[in-house]
């Protein structure tokens, strides 16, 4: 579609110049006629230039609106879609049409699927949306109802047709050839073209400011969402890694021809509530993968992070797209064993031990844990990470790679290293019992507060290394408010405000014994 003014005003021009000059070819040819045909001759030649300047003016204008949409194509000005992509499955949509708009009033006609009217608006600040109007794809009720008061067509079985009159659609009333009526459906209705939406159209009534180049529509709707995935690749000794990671976009109802593609990491609240979750995966799902010279710029919008891919993805429901978010890197690693501490972080310090003795040990699990290093100044460490699933894989002796570990992993800010806790060590085990306890009352920290309680317990911690090499094991205790270790067999290292760390050193085919005493308020 183009500006119909400027492909009529063109028309004209042409049409009236290619008229003159027709008109001088025919009067010289009338020259040349008897004088007793010269009437007629006049008669004919003016309907021949009326003709003449009609079909110049709607071959003309007919074929500038082409080359004006052509011209607008090469230009970057054909209709264009880029979105953004939200991992909660909202999708905001932005649409530049190649519809000139005048200044003031103009009305266009766009095809909007499965769209909110009201989520509608226009990004350009010289264009306001003064109404829209939405018409949804006809269903076979919308139909009947277009058709009252036409006659259509009813199929009653094969090869057997009748005609009725649509009165009504809704009560059902038809009106056969006869004039008798019917009060329910004659059969299947066949319905001309014209009374067949095929898609939801919107009818926009908008007001430039003055005049544009195109129409830039945006509103956000559901049907897609993204996630985050990692592989992280250790090598023997399990000290540095290969970092690759990739966003995969999956449509669950959305679709899109050759759009630009952005993915918004961040934590957006929702004010409307979303419609029925569909499932990311699905039977038979097509995977698309887009290959990506480059990784995808980032760049900080609000409090969001987005990211914007470097090739146009076709989006289809059932079908997924997977793109890089940073070039394959290689990065130092650390590992960690660790056992979570039996402090609850806030309130009462219980008596523990299965069965409710304090002297039964309780086998507790050994952590492992990685750290990726991501140094500023680094490609990987500059790089804000959005929240997903991190792999961890190692190749055995013949090269082959084996998963693991994995878990989930938050957005991640530019600078901070990478926490994965892969899972358990099958090697490492770790016992825990409660040696002592007790519990007495404190005065209250001022006059008119309750009384306190003052819990002392010890602890003692058994672990046992089958590994031919010696392992450190880290055992942490976490708990916010007062607290102390008042007695430890190793050194207890303060990490932070509320947590503290022990560590231990484990002989190969051996095992140590960690004793330490706490004390909290409450």
């Amino acid at each position: 579609m183009s500006d119909p003014r400027r492909s009529a005003r063109v028309a004209r021009w042409v049409a009236f110049g290619t008229t003159v000059l027709f008109g001088v070819y025919v009067a010289v040819r009338l020259r040349a006629l008897p004088p007793a045909y010269r009437g007629t001759g006049r008669t004919v030649a003016t309907i021949a230039l009326v003709v003449w300047y009609y079909l110049t003016y709607r071959t003309v204008k007919q074929f500038v609106a082409g080359m004006l949409l052509v011209v607008l194509a090469a230009s970057g000005l054909a209709a264009q879609t880029s979105l953004s992509i939200y991992s909660d499955g909202r999708v905001v949509v932005r649409r530049t049409l190649p519809l000139p708009l005048s200044k003031g009033t103009s009305r266009v006609t766009v095809a909007l699927e499965d769209v909110d009217p009201a989520n509608v608006f226009s990004p350009d600040s010289a264009v306001t949306i003064v109404s829209i109007a939405l018409r949804k794809a006809s269903d076979r009720a919308a139909a009947l109802q277009g058709a009252e008061g036409q006659t259509l067509s009813f199929v009653r079985a094969k090869g057997d047709t009748v005609r009725a009159t649509v009165v009504s659609a809704n009560p059902p009333q038809y009106r056969l050839s006869d004039g008798r009526m019917l009060l329910v459906e004659p059969g299947e209705p066949l319905f001309p073209a014209e009374l067949v939406r095929g898609t939801s159209e919107a009818s926009l009534v908008l007001d430039a400011a003055r005049a544009r180049p195109a129409t830039e529509l945006a509103y956000i709707t559901e049907g897609a969402s993204w996630s985050a995935k990692y592989q992280v690749l250790l090598n023997a000794t399990g000290a540095a890694a290969l970092v690759s990671g990739g966003a995969t976009v999956v449509s669950q109802g959305f679709s899109a021809d050759s759009a630009a593609v952005q993915l918004v990491a961040g934590t957006i609240n929702r004010a409307m509530k979303p419609g029925s979750p569909v499932p990311l995966a699905r039977a038979g799902m097509a995977q698309m993968m887009v290959v990506a010279e480059e990784s995808a710029p980032e760049e900080t919008v609000g409090e969001t992070h987005v990211y914007t891919l470097g090739a146009r993805v076709t989006l289809a429901p059932g079908v997924s797209s997977t793109t890089a978010l940073f070039p394959r890197t290689t990065v130092p690693v650390t590992q960690e064993f660790v056992v979570s501490g039996a402090l609850p972080y806030r309130g009462y310090v219980p008596a523990m031990g299965g069965g409710g003795n304090p002297a039964e040990p309780n086998r507790v699990p050994v952590e492992v844990w990685y750290t990726l290093k991501r140094a500023r100044g680094t490609p990987f460490g500059d790089r804000p990470l959005p929240g997903g699933v991190i792999q961890l894989y190692q190749a055995d002796s013949a090269g082959r790679v084996q998963l693991v570990g994995e878990a989930p992993s938050a957005h991640q800010a530019a600078g901070r290293d990478l926490r994965v806790q892969a899972g358990a060590a099958f090697d490492l085990t770790a016992e825990r019992v409660q040696t002592d306890y007790a519990q007495e009352q404190i005065p209250p920290a001022r006059k008119g507060l309750s009384a306190r309680q003052r819990i002392t317990a010890s602890y003692r911690v058994t672990i046992s290394n089958a590994k031919a090499t010696a392992a450190t094991v880290s055992v942490r205790e976490l708990r916010a408010g007062v607290w102390s270790v008042t007695a430890s067999s190793a050194p207890a290292e303060k990490i932070s405000a509320t947590e503290v760390r022990f560590r231990v050193t484990v002989p190969a085919q051996g095992e140590a014994t960690l004793t330490y005493t706490v004390q909290a308020e409450s």
